[in-house]
C-alpha cells in the first residue's frame, strides 16, 4: 500500500481511514471480479466532488487514484504511475512485493510526475 495526499488545501483521510478504503475497494473488486471476470484495465466511477480511477495490473496491483472530476489527464496519470512503479519499486531488490512501498526515489518521482501533469 502506498498513500500520498497531493493538494494540502483538503481535509485529509486518517491512516485507518485509508486501509477501509483500500479494503472496502479491494472487496468490491474481488466479488465483482467473479460476477464479471474479463474486466477492464481502468475503471471510472464520477461523482460531482470526485472521481475513482483504477488501474488493475496483471500482477494484482491496483492503483487507485481519487481526483477531481474534471482533471483532464487522469489515464496519463495511471499509465505513467505504472512507469514510475516498474521503474522504482518493481527493480528494488529489497522490495517484498505486497508490502508497503516505501522508497525515496518512488515518493520523488511520483510528486516530479504529479507536478508534469498538473501544470
Amino acid at each position: 500500500m502506498y498513500q500520498k495526499d497531493f493538494n494540502e488545501g483538503l481535509a485529509h483521510l486518517t491512516a485507518n481511514e485509508y486501509l477501509v478504503l483500500a479494503g472496502t475497494f479491494h472487496g468490491v473488486h474481488a466479488i465483482t471480479s467473479k460476477i464479471s471476470p474479463a474486466g477492464t484495465s481502468f475503471l471510472v466511477e464520477c461523482d460531482y466532488f470526485y472521481s475513482i480511477n483504477v488501474s488493475f495490473l496483471i500482477t494484482g496491483t491496483k492503483f487507485l487514484i481519487l481526483a477531481d472530476p474534471t482533471h483532464p489527464n487522469i489515464d496519463l496519470v495511471l499509465r505513467r504511475t505504472y512507469d514510475v512503479y516498474s521503474d522504482y519499486v518493481m527493480k528494488n531488490p529489497f522490495y517484498t512485493p505486497e508490502m508497503p512501498i516505501r522508497s525515496e526515489l518512488f515518493d520523488i518521482n511520483i510528486v516530479k510526475l504529479i507536478k508534469q501533469v498538473g501544470s
